[in-house]
């Protein structure tokens, strides 16, 4: 399924990712951290293959992006992701300081953003980044699906 529109790079590159997770057997989910438009920091989901429950790609983004800065605060920094921040994501994206969150395809069951708790609409959350959804959101829907579908 095509998008009408070009897809940012980081974007493309973050379906990518997804796509090589899934080959490894992981829940289709990619991640690109980019910092004045420069990919600074990647990551596809690697809970199974690292045995670590942390592992989502948005995480595995931000610590490489992390390295690369020398810097555990990612102020200035985009993430793109191919589905929407559970609680645990959507706690480090704010610490983490990043300035903007885009994301393919809202998740009803595990998302943090616009579904479920909407961490950044709490009181208590620090930090807001700016959001914008839904890019990509039919091919990473199919990811998604074809995944599961195949699993069941």
């Amino acid at each position: 399924m095509a998008t009408p529109f070009p897809l940012p790079l980081p974007m493309r590159r973050a379906l990518d990712l997804a796509r090589a997770a899934q080959e490894a057997g992981e829940v289709p989910i990619g991640a690109v951290v980019t910092k004045d438009g420069v990919i600074i920091g990647e990551g596809e989901n690697r809970n199974r293959r690292d045995l670590d429950p942390t592992a989502h790609a948005e995480i595995v983004a931000m610590r490489a992006a992390a390295k690369h800065l020398n810097d555990f605060r990612l102020i200035g920094c985009d993430l793109w992701v191919t589905l929407e921040p559970c609680p645990m994501c959507a706690g480090a994206i704010s610490h983490a300081r990043i300035a903007r969150l885009y994301y393919a395809v809202g998740d009803a069951k595990g998302g943090a953003i616009e579904q479920g708790p909407r961490l950044f609409a709490q009181p208590q959350c620090l930090h807001r980044p700016d959001v914008y959804g839904g890019l990509a959101e039919a091919e990473a829907s199919a990811l998604l699906r074809d995944f599961f579908t195949a699993r069941r």
